[in-house]
């Protein structure tokens, strides 16, 4: 049986349906028993192929004659569903037989009803489960949902995207108690699933086991993952097994979830009895590395596994090199994409919020390329983002938005510098990552729409956000930006300073997009606009010595790896800039918007000793303190335990959170020097441009793209570079040598300036200049 997405290019046209959505009667609202429709039906001719089609408000599992159809996850996803609503298409010819046959929805929750957000919005989008379905064979429609399908109740008896699941296994016997009813629908909403399903990676098996004071036993997984544990479980019947959940454990190993905040995210089972019995909750995951089982009565775990689940399983690059702390940072920026990349690119997969932000989303969307292949969930996201855009431009914080549909809870939840940058940035990432031009046509007018907003902030080039959360052009600016010793705290940047820069570098990027697109008017308009907020960001915020107004670390970063600085500035800017790094003892002084353009602006002023230096230590601000401190994901605050594992403020710490991990660009674009060419998007060309960190070689980096697969590689013998590269067909690469490639050579000849690789395998040496 085969998933069969039907709209992973993007075609959001509708289909004609002959079923009706239609809801359980036995269902008696959000946070109670999860219910089922059914409907027997006899065929005379069981010859395929059969198609299913199917969808659901809430989430749902189909059965045909007993057998799970599929084995994604989730369906139908999360999207704004007063937007748009996936339907997924199976064939499942091999599940049906001629005479009588059942076909059963299981219905639950979901995102689509379950208490959202830390203020715990229920019943968000709706409240009322239901589902829709066409079966199709040859000649036509064989069935469909209509009222004469049947409800009752399941043994999920509780479920929730934030809750959990209970299930009591004794009332797995069905009945059908109730009948169904039509609701009021509009099923131009349904769109085939923009994007592949959430899967089920291999599980994983506990390293440690062991009991803690109280007799429950504790499991350690090895791996921080989104997902959910599965168990075989032997015992009488009512027999009860809890499951908790973790990320990491305290001082004395103490079971510490107390950053899920109000997300009680755990699983209840109750034993039939009779026999082995195998659980998995069925419409929920947790981010977590270990389990805390608590068994009421007589039972036992037999069998235990973390299974981790994603809608992005499958690699598309890899990065390593000769230090191990290194590549266990890459694996660790991938397994916190794996785990935040389920339907929707969330902040984080365990506590009670598990959302959609925008401004993780942009930072993090490169590398996202990088590591995945990310073309259709991001695209899908954007249109999330287009669908929650207010009517005066402003972006949501978050999408899909709950606080769209319920502004009462949360006013003001949009219009963010950094964040609503998003509608802008990842656009152009899937452009010159896919070659995807079609997604900078359909958000085109969001994007204008997103510019003028920001300019109407303080109606002009210099934004001038306001202090108060909620009020119109609020902004985060650099959230969490470290300050270093709070007696003698460092610089960071102001809210005014963040907003601009972000204001040039969308207005900037809009300029070129519309290039592409042939649209010179708004070419020339976002040229002109992003050339006076140069000007204006120059006059207000950089000094007659060079020196940037907040003189942090942001700041220089953003101002030059933008090219804001002008030319007479430069060689000051770029002295401030390097005491600043020096002056914080190379530790990273950068919060979300900031860090993924720090080593990428170091490298560019050939400040590569500061780069090295900033990215290898190994002391808190750092991305090396965490993987020393045995992380295995990317934690969202560089301070997020103390080195005798003490949690910093539980109420908001997630140790699952892959903002930070955006460095792994840097890695593939900078140390390992393969980018993509904006000229010829898509990796019709690249940009070869190696910035050899020494300490890291040797250095292997791999990405696989629609031509084949790329592959990098340099090692370093005193201050000689070889590097070696293969393109695939239908990729050419462009060499340029810089200040740091010194006597250069291609496959054995000298090249005096830019040198074309053709594709196949060829090797590029040059000496890095003396220190």
């Amino acid at each position: 049986m085969n998933f069969q997405p039907s709209a992973i290019k993007g075609n959001r046209v509708s289909r004609k349906w002959a079923g009706e959505m239609i809801a359980p009667l036995s269902d008696q609202g959000q946070g109670t028993a999860a219910s089922f429709i059914a409907r027997t039906f006899n065929l005379d001719d069981a010859a395929g192929p059969i198609e299913l089609l199917i969808s659901a408000l809430g989430l749902y599992r189909c059965f045909i004659n007993g057998k799970r159809v599929g084995d994604d996850l989730l369906t139908p996803g999360w999207t704004n569903y007063d937007d748009r609503i996936a339907y997924q298409r199976y064939d499942v010819s091999d599940l049906l037989k001629p005479g009588e046959n059942r076909i059963e929805i299981w219905l639950a929750d979901g995102w689509y009803r379950s208490p959202l957000m830390w203020k715990a919005v229920p019943n968000c989008w709706g409240d009322r489960t239901a589902a829709i379905v066409d079966l199709i064979g040859p000649a036509g429609v064989i069935l469909s949902t209509d009222t004469s399908w049947r409800s009752g109740l399941l043994p999920v008896r509780k479920s929730g995207i934030y809750f959990g699941e209970i299930y009591d296994a004794r009332e797995e016997t069905l009945s059908e108690t109730h009948g169904t009813e039509k609701l009021s629908f509009d099923k131009t909403l349904l769109v085939g699933h923009e994007t592949a399903p959430v899967k089920e990676l291999q599980p994983i098996a506990p390293i440690e086991t062991w009991a803690d004071a109280e007799g429950r036993t504790i499991y350690d997984f090895g791996q921080n993952a989104g997902g959910y544990v599965r168990y075989t479980v032997r015992g009488a019947a009512g027999a009860e097994v809890l499951v908790e959940h973790s990320e990491v454990l305290g001082p004395e190993r103490y079971f510490d979830n107390r950053n899920y905040r109000t997300a009680p995210a755990h699983t209840i089972y109750t034993l039939r009895g009779g026999g082995d019995e195998t659980y998995a909750p069925h419409f929920t995951f947790q981010g977590f590395r270990y389990a805390r089982i608590t068994i009421k009565g007589d039972a036992e775990i037999v069998a235990i596994s973390s299974v981790p689940i994603s809608s992005v399983p499958i690699l598309a690059g890899g990065f390593t090199s000769g230090n191990a702390l290194v590549n266990r940072l890459v694996q660790n920026t991938i397994w916190s994409q794996r785990a935040n990349f389920i339907e929707v690119p969330t902040d984080c997969p365990q506590r009670d919020e598990r959302l959609g932000w925008t401004g993780d989303a942009q930072v993090f969307a490169a590398t996202a390329c990088w590591l995945t292949d990310s073309q259709s969930f991001l695209r899908k996201y954007l249109r999330d983002v287009m669908a929650d855009q207010r009517s005066d431009g402003a972006v949501s914080h978050f999408s899909p938005d709950p606080t769209r549909l319920h502004p009462e809870h949360f006013p003001g939840f949009a219009g963010s510098t950094g964040w609503g940058d998003a509608i802008v940035v990842i656009p152009w990432v899937l452009y010159t990552h896919y070659g995807d031009r079609e997604i900078l046509l359909e958000c085109l007018d969001a994007m204008v729409r997103w510019v003028d907003f920001v300019w109407s902030i303080s109606d002009g080039p210099i934004v001038r956000p306001p202090s108060h959360w909620g009020d119109r052009g609020f902004t985060f600016g650099d959230w969490l930006q470290p300050i270093g010793d709070n007696r003698k705290p460092r610089p960071t940047i102001g809210d005014d300073c963040a907003a601009t820069l972000y204001h040039f570098i969308s207005s900037d990027l809009l300029a070129k997009i519309a290039a592409v697109l042939g649209d010179h008017g708004l070419e020339e308009r976002m040229t002109a606009r992003a050339d006076r907020i140069r000007r204006a960001f120059a006059h207000e915020f950089i000094t007659p010595s060079g020196r940037l107004a907040h003189n942090d670390q942001t700041s220089y970063a953003l101002a030059f790896l933008y090219d804001l600085i002008p030319a007479e500035h430069q060689d000051a800017a770029k002295r401030h800039f390097r005491q600043v790094v020096i002056d914080a003892d190379y530790k990273i002084g950068t919060g979300f918007i900031g860090t993924p353009a720090l080593l990428p602006a170091l490298t560019k002023l050939g400040l590569d000793d500061l780069a090295e230096k900033v990215f290898l230590q190994q002391e808190v601000p750092g991305w090396l303190y965490q993987v020393v401190q045995g992380a295995t994901t990317i934690w969202e605050r560089w301070d997020a335990l103390a080195p005798d594992g003490t949690i910093y403020d539980p109420d908001m710490n997630s140790y699952n959170h892959y903002a930070y991990g955006a460095v792994c660009q840097w890695l593939f674009e900078s140390v390992a020097g393969i980018s993509p060419s904006p000229s010829a998007p898509g990796f019709a060309e690249i940009i070869i441009d190696p910035a050899p960190i020494p300490s890291l070689s040797p250095v292997r980096a791999h990405h696989d793209v629609s031509q084949g697969r790329i592959e990098a590689a340099w090692e370093l013998s005193g201050d000689k570079v070889t590097y070696r590269l293969t393109l695939p067909k239908g990729c050419v690469g462009r060499f340029r040598p810089g200040h740091r490639h010194q006597n250069p050579s291609v496959d054995g000849k000298p090249v005096a300036g830019e040198a074309i690789v053709d594709p196949g395998t060829h090797e590029i040496v040059f000496t890095l200049p003396k220190p």
